[in-house]
């Protein structure tokens, strides 16, 4: 047992909290080389090494590491772009604690290696150095593949089919490349030219991307392949279609989906208004409702624009709440205060339909529902009133219908997601394959990535082995 007693993790460097509450710069630092060496000696180089059982792309985890100890950094970059194509990205937004990290034998008796900070680390040193490396591309195979949507499942398609050598363009329906790693995660915890460095290596390799082209409206799935010639599409649409709570005073002034709010600040970079044309709401108290990881992006952004207050308003206790420790741990730094157990039942508006008040009752956890996590229940006479002058609704996403509904022969469940062979991503339609929050709902992005990979893989023998 002794053998698995390991030095403590190396802590990352952050910004102070009091600063950075108010800047849209990134939160963590990054690792100095000795401080990535040190961690990295902390892996046990496990001979069945089980952190690879919880990395959906399969990473060899213990390889990249025993080359970053060695100090052998380029060598580290290029055994985690075997497997991960966005490694700069994952290092960032992964839910390693509950991935890889989860799975450490360190972390049995301790603090487990610091997997993403590594990755994060090693794909950082290679950017700094200025020369990207480009692999050997093979021979052309003449077969063209339409990507639809360039977040993180679009991407890896994109990414993996082209090593194979087909011709891979990917379609974006809006003017940025990158999904929601550009429109939905704040600059702060991913900076958007971090995005476009992984997008600039894709079109190295010769990747196609184009912008404002939204599949669906200008082009259905059935012409791209009848008409303009693809041999297989993927479906990587997101999950951009904000849900509501359908309670009263909802379409009040002051009252915002999440990814309407992010996406002007992320996006459109409303936060460097006016040298952006980009207005957003610079409200003095604001609620964010929902506990998962975008509340908290909101709720951090608001604080960022200005805000006095900015207050997550979540039904169910901290234990029960989605969103990463670290991402609510950063939030409470930096003074986002919390309204627990708490649910909303009104928003109340002033003379001009402006929001002025938020009507929330308190609850208290009974039996457990189907999701496991015990059920909130009001308590009686609890009922009372928070004043905002803006309501943010983060309670989740679902896919955008344009593309079923343009396309008959690919069905969806009764969510409104694709319905999607688990394993190899084929759709109900021949050719066409699906993947990510498109299928699954919101979720994470190394997932989106995994669905991609599988995908690609399956793509690739349907273009030379028909299927």
């Amino acid at each position: 047992m002794a053998k698995t007693q390991r030095p403590p993790r190396t802590p990352m460097p952050e910004q102070d909290p009091k600063a950075r509450a108010r800047n849209f710069d990134e939160v963590p630092l990054g690792y100095t080389p000795e401080m990535a060496q040190r961690e990295a000696s902390r892996c046990l180089k496990c001979k069945k090494p089980a952190c690879r059982k919880g990395c959906p792309v399969e990473v060899f985890i213990p390889d990249f590491i025993a080359e970053i100890e060695a100090g052998n950094f380029q060598r580290a970059v290029d055994i985690l772009k075997r497997k991960n194509s966005l490694p700069a990205v994952c290092g960032r937004v992964c839910p390693q604690e509950n991935q890889c990290e989860a799975y450490c034998i360190v972390g049995k008796k301790g603090e487990p290696v610091a997997i993403g900070r590594l990755e994060r680390f090693a794909a950082d040193w290679e950017r700094a150095q200025g020369a990207v490396k480009i692999p050997e591309i093979p021979p052309k195979t003449g077969k063209r593949v339409a990507v639809v949507g360039s977040g993180p499942a679009g991407l890896t398609v994109a990414g993996d089919l082209v090593l194979k050598g087909h011709d891979v363009t990917v379609f974006e329906a809006l003017h940025k490349p990158g999904g929601v790693l550009v429109y939905g995660i704040p600059e702060f915890r991913l900076p958007k030219a971090i995005v476009q460095a992984e997008v600039d290596y894709l079109t190295k390799l010769g990747v196609k991307v184009v912008t404002n082209f939204v599949v669906g409206k200008m082009r259905t799935v059935e012409e791209l392949i009848q008409e303009d010639g693809f041999d297989a599409v993927f479906v990587g649409a997101g999950a951009g279609l904000p849900k509501f709570m359908g309670i009263s005073g909802e379409n009040l002034n002051g009252v915002y989906s999440a990814n309407e709010y992010l996406t002007r600040s992320n996006l459109m970079k409303a936060y460097r208004f006016p040298e952006y044309d980009t207005p957003i709401v610079r409200a003095k108290r604001v609620a964010i409702l929902g506990g998962g990881n975008v509340a908290m992006d909101a709720a951090r952004t608001a604080l960022r624009l200005g805000a006095e207050r900015s207050i997550i308003v979540y039904r169910r206790g901290r234990d029960e709440m989605p969103a990463r420790v670290e991402e609510i741990h950063h939030a409470e730094e930096e003074g986002v205060e919390f309204q627990l157990l708490t649910n909303p039942v009104r928003v109340i508006g002033d003379d001009n339909g402006w929001v002025r008040a938020l009507e929330c009752i308190r609850m208290e956890l009974g039996e457990p529902d189907e999701s496991g996590r015990r059920r909130p229940v009001p308590v009686e006479g609890s009922e009372f009133e928070l004043d905002v002058d803006a309501v943010v609704v983060a309670i989740g996403n679902a896919p955008n219908p344009l593309i079923p509904s343009t396309t008959p022969a690919i069905q969806t469940s009764r969510w409104g997601t694709i319905q999607a062979d688990e394993t190899t991503g084929a759709t109900t339609m021949p050719g066409v394959y699906a993947g990510g929050d498109v299928v699954t709902g919101a979720a994470t992005v190394i997932l989106a990535m995994g669905a991609g990979r599988k995908a690609a893989d399956a793509i690739h023998d349907y273009l030379t082995k028909g299927g």
